[in-house]
Formats: structure tokens, C-alpha cells, sequence
């Protein structure tokens, strides 16, 4: 949990220090941090953060809205009594704000959103991101919005609460590169590139022993059909180059291929001593063949 709250602790942070340019823009966040994070405390609308520097950010856009806009300390009795920070915004408005249509606008209010109610899973433990929402309305908006970056969210039902969430890491990116939280992506995709190239060296280890373990088995198979072969058929009847080749085997038999081509006399690759070997187990096959044979009885 430290972890993930982590995580989100910085995104919002650093999200927060950043104030759009655009007076439209500004004015779609303020909106969004209104909308989404501003609460009901008997008919007054109060905008309510945990984190200090959202706090800072809704205060100078809600001064751009009103003269003063001041900020205290308050206790969120659902979080153990945590510290929030407090702004009176006035008489809870009637009706939602208007939905923005500039794509500069909707990433602002999608940022508000995030800044008064989204959240990021610490990557270890499964890529995940999610805005939690007291009601319907608010839910269905974010919906909204995360579609319009042609990403298709989750919705659920957690606690009486309703949760939009994403899984998988190219939506999640797409969404907080959307709204500017671009060290949160980088940071998304640097335990990516770790776990992609641990993942790489894992396949290359299971690879490499599963390759032991088959030259093992091949080796011994060979050993044993190398010493049948010197029992029926004896090796001073093979060819000089096969005769070297089975010698070889049964006197190194923990060897690699290659190992034992350079042994040879002249020394050869690792295709021909394969092939040599090859050549021997087709013999010793012909042989077992031939014995294996039912004899014939005449009357």
C-alpha cells in the first residue's frame, strides 16, 4: 500500500505544479477540481485534498474565480483522522459543469479528476489505475472522458462506492501521458523494461538448461548404443572417422558436440562430429533391427 500511494503521491505532485497557460484550460480544471473534488457539508460546496500541493493549485484557481479563496486544516474521520486541506467554494451548485469539447479541455478536467480521486497501483503487484466516485454521475463522466482517448475503462462496485478503473500499462500510459504525468510514465516503463529483461534472461536460463538436460539425455543415449555397438558389432569394424567419434563419446562423456570435435584428429565442427554420431546411431539401429528380427523356422 506504502507502494501505491507512493506512486500517486508523486504523480499528483508533480501534476499540481503545473498550472496551464490557456485560460480555458484553467478554467476546465478548476471545474474538474470542483466537480470532483468538492464535497456537500449541508448545502456549501468545500473542496477537499489530502495532498498539499492540490491543495495549493486549487486555491490559485479558485482565487482566479473569487477574491480569496483560503485553505485550513481538516481530519478525514474515514482515514484514521488523516490531515486534508479545506476550501469553501460556496452554495453547492444545481447542476454539473459544462461538459468541455476541446481535446486540451477534457485532459484538464481528466487531470482534475485524477488529482481529486484517481490512484495508481505500485507496479510489482499488477499494473492498475483507478478513479473511485460517490455516485454515478461523476463515474459516467470519467468514462467519458477516458474514452475520448480511445480507451475503454472498467466500472465497479466497491463498498457502496463506484470505482472506473484500467488494467494493462499501454492504457494506463496513454491516460497519464493524456493528462501530463509524464514521471509517472517514465516510471511505468522503466519496471517495464526491467521486467521485460528479466523476463528475457529468465527464457534464455529455462532455455539453456532445458538444452543441458537434452544433451545430457543425448549423450547418454548415444554411450549406451556406443557400447552395444563395441559388444555386437565391435569398433574396429567402423570407418576411421566414426570409430573416432564413438571412442570420443564413451571416453568424454559429459562433453558438448563442439568439445569433442575439437578432440578429433584433425579437429571439426560441431555439424560434422553431430553428423559422425548420427551416422553410428543409424547403425546401431540397423543392428538392434536385425536382432530384434522373430527367426524364421522351416519345416
Amino acid at each position: 500500500m506504502a507502494e501505491r500511494s507512493r506512486l500517486s503521491a508523486d504523480a499528483k505532485d508533480a501534476l499540481a505544479r503545473e498550472i496551464p497557460a490557456d485560460p480555458r484550460v484553467r478554467i476546465a480544471l478548476r471545474n474538474g477540481l470542483a466537480f470532483f473534488g468538492g464535497i456537500d457539508v449541508g448545502g456549501e460546496l468545500v473542496f477537499r485534498t489530502r495532498r498539499p500541493p492540490v491543495a495549493r493549485l486549487a486555491r490559485t484557481l479558485f482565487e482566479e474565480q473569487r477574491s480569496t479563496a483560503s485553505v485550513r486544516r481538516g481530519h478525514d474521520q474515514r482515514l484514521y483522522k488523516a490531515t486534508t486541506f479545506e476550501i469553501d467554494l460556496g452554495p453547492v451548485p444545481a447542476v454539473a459543469p459544462p461538459k468541455p469539447r476541446r481535446r486540451d479541455e477534457r485532459r484538464a478536467e481528466l487531470r482534475a479528476a485524477f488529482l481529486c480521486t484517481g490512484s495508481v497501483a505500485a507496479p510489482q503487484h499488477g499494473y492498475h489505475l483507478e478513479f473511485v466516485l460517490g455516485d454515478t454521475a461523476r463515474a459516467e463522466r470519467i468514462v467519458g472522458l477516458v474514452a475520448a482517448e480511445g480507451i475503454a475503462p472498467r466500472t465497479m462496485l466497491r463498498k457502496g462506492r463506484h470505482v472506473v478503473y484500467l488494467k494493462g500499462l499501454d492504457a494506463i500510459v496513454t491516460v497519464l501521458g493524456a493528462i501530463g504525468a509524464s514521471g509517472a510514465v517514465l516510471r511505468l516503463e522503466d519496471v517495464r523494461a526491467v521486467k521485460e529483461t528479466k523476463n528475457r534472461i529468465h527464457r534464455l536460463v529455462n532455455t539453456e538448461a532445458a538444452n543441458v538436460v537434452r544433451a545430457a539425455s543425448a549423450a547418454a543415449a548415444q554411450r549406451e548404443a556406443i557400447q552395444y555397438l563395441a559388444d555386437a558389432y565391435g569398433l574396429r569394424n567402423l570407418s576411421p572417422a566414426l570409430r573416432e567419434a564413438a571412442q570420443l563419446r564413451l571416453a568424454h562423456p559429459d562433453e558438448t558436440l563442439a568439445e569433442l570435435g575439437r578432440r578429433c584428429n584433425p579437429s571439426v565442427g560441431k555439424a560434422t562430429i553431430n553428423g559422425r554420431l548420427a551416422a553410428v546411431m543409424r547403425l546401431v539401429k540397423r543392428l538392434r533391427g536385425e536382432r530384434e528380427e522373430p527367426e524364421v523356422s522351416f519345416v
